[in-house]
């Protein structure tokens, strides 16, 4: 291009540059001079209709010093680059990649469970009760007793085959001491032995039968149901519910379903997370016990998790369980709503210093797992680089960038 056409182009920008300043100029006096219209009023009063035609003729000014900025603005964008860029600068905010261990999680609904929880059952076919001896609530030890129940018919029973018992002993001494003397029969004495054994077998089967009526603790733990009176029938049929139930709580477990799809992501040993929104608690553990088989009706596969003993938790108790079923270190993750599409795939945009100037560039990446709002990059972000998370919508690669000064 030659010199004088270079130079008059010069010339052309630096005259739109001062006609520019000029035009605000003239609008920053303009407002001064209302400014000052404004104030004297105070000192000296002008009629109304002045006021107005003078209002009016300042705002016609006005306006016409607006086109002539926009077009002057135009101007300049069309014949200046750095002023079309400095124009076009959009304000972003930049966040640095940085390394972290990225874990993604299975979340289900689980339920705590006590691995011991009995319901009290008679030992026989059960009775009327007549003494309880524990409140709900209370704790008791493993034998101890719970209840009584009638045993009236046995004991009366017993008493009968005792006066038997007595009468045939006494019977077999004697024909004993006339055996000794040569007096009687073998055959006599050995049946009197006999009526003696088969009452004493028959007194302890009685002895075993009245001892059915006591109720005993099979395990230590809290009477956390106590749920019969006294003169109500107690039996093994209604003992889950006219009963007693006693729950140890120092052995728990929580108890979930998964679905079929993750049957060779969840192992035993896997790593839980369980919680408890209620009360804003978390609890590490594994997975202790996997099931072997999938429920028809479900599609899914039960687990156990073993947790320790805490007043926080009890037995019926709904938790959320979440299953660890990968995991990476060193990886790269970015906020989800930063990934954008295009017909060529996923990407991100970021900042790059070109030029003493920040400028939008466009990044294609390659994704791996998602989890809550962080998404894992495979490939196309490393260490160091600029992710631009705030004012993305809408940049295009080589976009001049400004940020806040914190950014």
């Amino acid at each position: 291009m030659p010199a004088a056409a270079v130079t008059g182009g010069n010339a052309r920008q630096v005259g739109l540059r001062r006609s520019y300043r000029s035009l605000y100029g003239l609008l920053a006096a303009g407002i001064i001079a209302v400014f000052v219209v404004s104030c004297g009023s105070t000192v000296k009063e002008e009629k109304p209709l002045d006021k107005k035609a003078e209002l009016q003729q300042l705002k016609e000014q006005q306006s016409k010093l607006n086109d002539r900025i926009i077009e002057l603005e135009e101007e300049l964008a069309r014949t200046d680059t750095s002023v079309a860029n400095e124009m076009n600068a959009k304000l972003v905010g930049l966040t640095p990649v940085s390394l972290q261990t990225f874990k993604h999680y299975i979340e289900l609904q689980g339920k705590v469970e006590t691995i011991n929880m009995v319901y009290v059952t008679p030992r026989g076919a059960g009775g009327q009760v007549k003494e309880i001896y524990v409140a709900q609530g209370d704790y008791v030890k493993k034998g101890q007793l719970l209840m009584k129940l009638d045993n009236a018919v046995t004991r009366q029973q017993i008493e009968q085959v005792r006066t038997q018992l007595n009468l045939v002993e006494t019977l077999y001494e004697r024909r004993r001491n006339l055996w000794e003397k040569q007096i009687g029969t073998e055959v006599e004495l050995l049946q009197a032995k006999n009526n003696v054994d088969n009452l004493k077998q028959q007194m302890a089967l009685l002895e075993e039968q009245s001892g059915m009526s006591n109720i005993y603790a099979q395990i230590s733990g809290v009477a956390d149901m106590v749920n019969i009176r006294v003169g109500e029938y107690f039996s093994p049929q209604t003992a889950s519910t006219l009963g007693i139930r006693i729950v140890n709580t120092d052995n728990l477990k929580v108890t979930a379903q998964v679905p079929e799809n993750y049957l060779h992501k969840v192992n035993e040993g896997s790593n839980v997370l369980i919680s408890l929104p209620d009360i804003n608690k978390t609890i590490e553990s594994r997975v202790s016990v996997k099931g072997k088989t999938i429920d028809p009706n479900t599609r899914s596969f039960y687990i156990e998790i073993r947790v320790p003993s805490s007043k926080d938790l009890r037995p019926n108790q709904l938790t959320l369980v979440k299953i660890q079923d990968y995991a990476s270190e060193n990886a790269v993750t970015i906020p989800i709503n930063t990934l954008q599409n295009d017909d060529k795939g996923k990407y991100v945009m970021v900042a790059a210093e070109e030029n003493g100037r920040k400028i939008a560039r466009k990044r294609p990446i390659e994704v791996g797992e998602l989890y809550g709002n962080s998404l894992e990059v495979k490939s196309g972000l490393k260490e160091g680089d600029v992710l631009i998370t705030e004012g993305f919508q809408g940049l295009y690669d080589g976009q001049q960038l400004r940020t806040n000064t914190n950014s």
